[in-house]
């Protein structure tokens, strides 16, 4: 490899962890006190502000290849609503709440009736997200989205909230483009690689991790204080209720009210510290769930292979102008993104005390959150490499390859890269007949 190539790519490598270095998690959650709710982020509360990298010169885009996860919605379960609402219940019968208890508790209960049927639904909110995504789409790439008769392939997974995710991109590139052929395609046929199972020897990690997230829940959950402010007999409160779980509870309520154009508040109960280390709960639980944790053998993001393969086939066979947009789960967009070391998003780490250093989940799942892989080919037939960009939420990725045009990598490199990562784990842990 010549000199100038690595000192490039070290310096596109370390690109992505210098933004990381420049700021600490701890300090970004104080700015931005949304960015706790982890997987429940509001992506426009966390909005890309960079510009886009111009295509190399000569070359010109000619292929999206796309995975996204569905926008904002209600939580999944009714006991996620409930059982913080029958707490404070218990707790109002006998007349152990503060007023900011019964304020709390009122919340709760205004909140309660839309959650009715509505459980995993996509809100209002979510279904914004998606009209911003694909109206960016075809401004940021309108060679492809603008282009007249475009074949646009979009599968969603059979979940009602990623298919209305998948309808709402889809309608804004319709407008943008009338002429475009859009074809929606939703079938349990998809979802080997739209939302893989798991093979066993994936399934079998996580149990080896629960300790660790037992250790680091217990270790970072402090409810003391809140309970102080909740109740007006804190011992009644440690005696009568499982006061972390609570903490916990309304936690995860509050950082999803961002999912709802509502005016009920609740993330002003916590302190700054209490929101930052409540997240390094989730962001640990997260990493050794779907990460390359050495904690469990850096093979978790392999549950996506197939949509790897999926994502490679297509740029394999595409010959024409086109986009292949995918929809479904943030448990595919976590792990993919881990799996094509995106960024930092590759980051093996073996002290948990310092994982958000290098590692942080806000950054690669929000609602709404997606990988968008964008080909490039020379202009007017020419002859030349085809090269490649990733953007993760709509920004620009570091990729584990040498490049010297960051952030523009060959696609032979990129490929033989990741299909030898696949083979290497498959003849690993799977065997031949997997």
């Amino acid at each position: 490899m010549k000199f100038k190539t690595i000192i490039l790519l070290a310096i596109a490598t370390l690109s992505g962890a210098s933004v990381l270095a420049q700021t600490s998690a701890r300090d970004e959650i104080k700015a931005n006190r949304f960015l706790c709710g982890s997987n429940h982020l509001d992506y426009d509360n966390y909005p890309a502000k960079a510009k886009l990298t111009k295509a190399p010169k000569g070359y010109e885009p000619y292929l999206m290849n796309h995975y996204g996860r569905h926008g904002s919605r209600w939580l999944l379960g009714d006991g996620e609503y409930m059982n913080s609402i029958r707490a404070l219940r218990k707790a109002k019968a006998q007349d152990k709440l503060t007023p900011l208890g019964l304020q709390t508790l009122d919340k709760l209960e205004r909140f309660y009736p839309t959650t009715v049927n509505r459980l995993g639904d996509l809100t209002t909110v979510g279904e914004r997200q998606h009209h911003g995504i694909g109206r960016r789409l075809t401004q940021h790439f309108p060679e492809i989205f603008r282009k007249k008769g475009v074949h646009i392939d979009a599968k969603s997974t059979v979940v009602i909230r990623c298919i209305l995710s998948m309808t709402a991109e889809c309608e804004e590139i319709a407008a943008a483009n009338p002429s475009a052929v859009i074809h929606n395609d939703v079938s349990e046929a998809f979802q080997y690689y739209l939302n893989a199972p798991w093979p066993q020897v994936l399934r079998e990690q996580p149990g080896t991790a629960s300790s660790l997230q037992r250790q680091y829940r217990d270790k970072w959950t402090h409810p003391q204080r809140l309970m102080s402010t909740l109740f007006n007999d804190p011992q009644w409160a440690a005696d009568s209720l499982r006061t972390s779980e609570l903490m916990r509870q309304i936690f995860y309520i509050a950082n999803n009210m961002q999912s709802h154009d509502t005016d009920i508040e609740l993330l002003s109960l916590f302190t700054d510290e209490e929101l930052y280390d409540l997240w390094r709960i989730k962001n640990v639980d997260w990493y050794l769930s779907y990460g390359h944790a050495p904690q469990t053998e850096e093979i978790m993001p392999f549950s996506q292979r197939a949509l790897l393969k999926d994502i490679i086939e297509v740029a394999d066979t595409a010959r024409q102008t086109q986009a292949v947009l995918r929809f479904g789960h943030e448990v595919c967009v976590m792990p993919l993104a881990c799996l094509l070391e995106l960024g930092t998003c590759g980051a093996r780490v073996e002290n948990l005390d310092t994982l958000d250093a290098t590692w942080r989940n806000y950054n690669i799942f929000p609602m709404a959150c997606n990988i968008q892989f964008v080909f490039y080919r020379p202009k007017n037939g020419r002859k030349g490499d085809i090269l490649v960009k990733a953007l993760l939420n709509e920004r620009e990725q570091t990729l584990p390859v040498p490049t010297t045009q960051y952030p523009y990598y060959k696609w032979a490199d990129l490929r033989d890269y990741y299909t030898k990562k696949i083979a290497d784990f498959e003849q690993q842990y799977l065997g031949k007949n997997d």
